[in-house]
């Protein structure tokens, strides 16, 4: 069975406070994240081996945004986000 099978996917933006590498100015930027919660049980079709599996999963966040572009209107550069991690448990 897939992972996806074990989830229920959403999809959640989050506030984080950035500073921009180019024009140094901080602001607070809207990051998208994919939330992935486990299901109460597993599907019915699974295996033993599936159930195992699905036993040791935990629900977690994974970041879905890479880049942001710059909110200051004179610079408007996109710059990669390094501060935040790309991973979350819940």
């Amino acid at each position: 069975m897939e992972e996806r099978e074990f989830f229920t996917e959403s999809t959640q933006a989050k506030p984080a406070r950035l500073i921009c590498p180019h024009c140094r100015t901080e602001a607070e930027y809207a990051v998208s994240w994919v939330v992935r919660r486990k299901k109460p049980a597993p599907p019915p079709r699974a295996d033993s081996l599936d159930r195992a599996r699905f036993q040791k999963l935990t629900s977690y966040m994974v970041r879905r945004d890479d880049k942001l572009t710059c909110s200051n209107p004179r610079c408007r550069k996109t710059f990669e986000i390094a501060g935040l991690q790309s991973v979350v448990s819940l």
